[in-house]
């Protein structure tokens, strides 16, 4: 009986899952994210003169050999730090806006309930994501351009305090929340969907099989950025500026589109694809083994 199954959703076992899958997320995850940083920012060139990284494959290729392998994992320690309590407090809010809309445990929420937990996420991580967003950026674009000027995150981010304050390590929280509020409404609605459709019939979607949460995941991941990736490009750019380059995203978005084109909307596209099925895979599994050893070892909670 599938209804007997239903658990009222607990958001703080979803904290703590959430956290797990997080550090999952990341360890499958960040070296191709450097390598979509460093393509996304790279500096255009003239005709005739060669670009630094001619695509996803030339940019792995160069970086281990000029980095080593620990090259990919640059920039690593902040979201590190970031990105374990920041799924932590996504699937946190996750679990509450499901939890908010759910009059009974035994009646499944619907799709569009599911996309405003999923917006609700996005809303609570954004102080976060901000500023973790705009020092990564920052470190991985800095070994590109051969420039040195921030030692580590904590460096960065007290260079930026003292520069400008608090406001240029926030800069791009707007777009941070315009790339994030859409896709992780997409990104948790998919996965649900997906989990329900993979389920055979008769069976309980909370006895599905480790490949199938791996798929559903995976899948939910790469939709997620087919949503995000355009405003990630603006924000990358934006957050990597020098200041007082753009006047806002607006600006970011006519010059990009008059020098480059729409195509650049979608700068680092196969670096984003190809990492966003592996770390969402591994994230979401994170999150239902913790989860399963959470209502295992306090039922009641």
């Amino acid at each position: 009986d599938l209804m007997g199954e239903i658990q009222q959703v607990s958001p703080v076992k979803n904290f703590f899952a959430g956290g797990v899958g997080g550090a999952c997320l990341l360890l499958a995850g960040h070296p191709l994210d450097t390598i979509k940083v460093r393509l996304q920012t790279q500096p255009k060139v003239a005709c005739g003169q060669h670009v630094i990284y001619t695509g996803t494959f030339d940019c792995f290729k160069r970086t281990v050999a000029r980095e080593g392998m620990l090259g990919l994992y640059k920039g690593m320690a902040a979201p590190l730090a970031g990105v374990t309590p920041m799924m932590a407090i996504g699937f946190f809010g996750f679990g509450l806006g499901k939890r908010l809309q759910q009059q009974d445990p035994n009646t499944p929420l619907t799709y569009p309930q599911i996309y405003a937990a999923g917006m609700l996420a996005a809303l609570c991580t954004t102080g976060i994501v901000a500023p973790g967003e705009r020092i990564k950026c920052l470190l991985q674009v800095q070994s590109s351009s051969g420039v040195l000027k921030y030692s580590g995150p904590v460096d960065c981010a007290v260079q930026l305090y003292k520069e400008q304050g608090i406001r240029s390590i926030y800069k791009g929280t707007v777009l941070t929340l315009m790339r994030d509020v859409p896709s992780s409404g997409v990104y948790f609605m998919s996965y649900e969907w997906l989990k329900n459709v993979l389920t055979p019939e008769g069976q309980s979607v909370n006895d599905l099989s480790t490949p199938r949460i791996l798929f559903a995941g995976g899948m939910a991941g790469i939709l997620n950025w087919a949503v995000a990736i355009p405003v990630d490009v603006l924000k990358s750019i934006f957050q990597t500026a020098p200041e007082g380059r753009y006047s806002g995203f607006v600006d970011v978005l006519r010059e990009l589109l008059r020098e480059e084109g729409l195509r650049s909307l979608y700068k680092g596209f196969s670096a984003v694809m190809l990492r966003a099925f592996p770390a969402n895979a591994a994230c979401f599994l994170g999150f239902e083994v913790s989860l399963k050893f959470l209502n295992w070892l306090a039922p009641e909670m």
